[in-house]
């Protein structure tokens, strides 16, 4: 079965804000009340218009050019002004403050558009034999400097847009796995599954923008994570194009033959190959959907009963946890930061299924939070974080608008280590942020669960002094030495990229810095994929 799409996909995010322009807000008064009381009055920020963007000169040979139109045809291969912007750097904040600024330093040469794994495997191939660095482009949401290619060396550099790439190509409903394409987007994904009454139930924060084959690339995790899994757990096979070939893998649902080669391909951001398709584990559309709100004294408390329902078995599809600061201000429903706020520390549990299973899981859990000390806060407060729960990454830019530099970060540890990674973060980035001026904000919240631990996702905010970037980059490193010294991990589901990579390397140590350089070497012996991105 081959299904192509009847709708166009999701319009393409602001070339230097999140998201679409006509779902962006100015603050809400509450929110800049706050805003203005902990960092002075606003200081309006203009952004660059597109045309003004500042863009290298092409370096591809217009012979090269060339071949590539031969490649693909001539409406797939783009050098326009317009392309180049859209297809600079991915969606963190020193991206969002360097196109702000009009710096497009980082566009690549020419932007192609190809039509399916065969046409893939002829640009990475040809880029291989040109010397022609390639970077994988899904939905542009990477906020590890993932994007952004090192050029010394090559003769040029192209994105390799995989929108096209946008079938559903199969449903197996006896073994419940589906077969997609790399250039799907999440919502896209969730439309063409539920023809046939399937669900991925894959929904990070960028789940509206994000790929298929982005989600594979960079070990994505969902807000449903608990219920559903990470992205990681719902891949059974992919196809990959690489320099020296094509890799197939997902034979069976597991095996022993040898190290899991699907988890080489997870997670290494077009390093290693191009994703072309993804065969996931889908699940039945749930019948009844229900979110949740309860309250808790502290931070600890509610850790703590979060640890108790995932090590005995019973964790909601949703579960998350604010500390007192993000419970304070409303951050975990973005579109209410500023109202009034229950106090404590604010947990959202959201349940997915049959009624008669929903009804039984939330019976248990409720009973479990009961006995750990929490305050059922019921449902309304539930659907207002599910209404709001893809708006957080505007409400950065309203804040970019008027001169206050917000970022977020994550990690994850053992539930031993969780206090210390917590307080040793919260202190890094405080420290860092501060001058006589004042300190910043820092909010955090466990955005996924596991038996053994679960991640941390801090956001802070400081007043932005000067271009914000240097600001960014001392408090980035703050952070990143005091997870590595903590014992933690450098990323839990943003990825490595170029952002992380010095971190990388102390976290796997010198062995696991020469496996990866081996893979990259072996798979890709002229380097051209991404270069720059994951190995250190």
């Amino acid at each position: 079965m081959t299904t192509s799409p009847d709708m166009p996909q999701v319009p393409d995010m602001h070339w230097a804000r999140w998201g679409d322009p006509e779902a962006a807000q100015p603050l809400a008064a509450s929110a800049r009340g706050l805003v203005e009381l902990a960092f002075g009055p606003a200081v309006e920020r203009a952004t660059t218009p597109l045309p003004d963007v500042r863009l290298p000169e092409p370096a591809l040979d217009p012979a090269l050019l060339g071949e590539l139109v031969d490649l693909l045809g001539t409406d797939h291969v783009r050098t326009d002004h317009e392309a180049r912007v859209r297809h600079t750097r991915g969606k963190s904040t020193p991206d969002l403050l360097r196109m702000r600024q009009g710096d497009g330093s980082d566009a690549p040469d020419a932007v192609v558009l190809p039509a399916d794994h065969a046409e893939v495997a002829a640009v990475v191939s040809w880029c291989g034999e040109r010397r022609v660095a390639v970077v994988p482009f899904g939905g542009g949401t990477s906020v590890v400097g993932g994007l952004a290619a090192r050029r010394d060396g090559y003769a040029g550099v192209v994105a390799l847009d995989l929108r096209r790439l946008d079938r559903l190509v199969s449903v197996d409903p006896v073994s419940m796995t589906a077969v997609l394409e790399a250039g799907v987007r999440g919502p896209r994904a969730e439309e063409l599954l539920a023809e046939h009454g399937l669900t991925l139930g894959h929904f990070p924060q960028s789940f509206e923008y994000a790929s298929i084959g982005g989600f594979a690339a960079t070990r994505s995790s969902g807000q449903a994570s608990a219920g559903y899994g990470r992205f990681d757990q719902l891949v059974v096979g992919l196809t990959v194009a690489t320099p020296i070939g094509t890799l197939e893998l997902g034979s069976a649902p597991a095996n022993a033959a040898g190290p899991d080669l699907r988890e080489l391909v997870l997670g290494s951001e077009g390093a290693f190959g191009v994703i072309t398709s993804v065969t996931v584990r889908v699940r039945a559309v749930p019948e009844q959907k229900v979110y949740e709100t309860w309250r808790f004294a502290s931070f600890g408390d509610g850790a703590a009963a979060l640890r108790d329902l995932v090590q005995h078995d019973c964790a909601p599809t949703v579960l998350r946890l604010s500390d007192e600061n993000e419970t304070a201000l409303n951050l975990a429903k973005p579109d209410e930061v500023g109202g009034d706020s229950a106090g404590g520390c604010l947990v959202v549990t959201g349940f997915e299924g049959t009624p008669d299973d929903v009804a039984r899981r939330r019976a248990t859990v409720s009973a479990r939070l009961e006995k750990a000390g929490g305050t059922s806060l019921g449902a309304e407060d539930g659907a207002a974080w599910a209404a709001g729960r893809f708006h957080g990454p505007y409400l950065r830019d309203a804040m970019l608008d008027i001169g206050v530099l917000v970022e977020t970060l994550e990690t994850a540890t053992f539930w031993s280590n969780l206090p210390r990674l917590y307080a040793a973060v919260a202190d890094a980035l405080t420290t860092a942020l501060t001058d006589e001026q004042g300190g910043p904000i820092v909010l955090c919240h466990v955005s996924h669960v596991y038996e053994t631990g679960a991640s941390l996702y801090f956001t802070v905010a400081a007043k932005q002094d000067g271009d914000g970037l240097a600001q960014w980059a001392t408090a980035k490193g703050a952070a990143s030495d005091a997870m590595i010294a903590a014992g933690a991990t450098i990323t839990h589901h943003h990825a490595v990229g170029r952002d992380h990579k010095p971190w990388l390397a102390r976290e796997i140590g010198p062995v696991g810095v020469e496996m990866l350089r081996a893979v990259k070497e072996r798979v890709d012996p002229f380097g051209v994929l991404n270069p720059g991105a994951l190995v250190p």
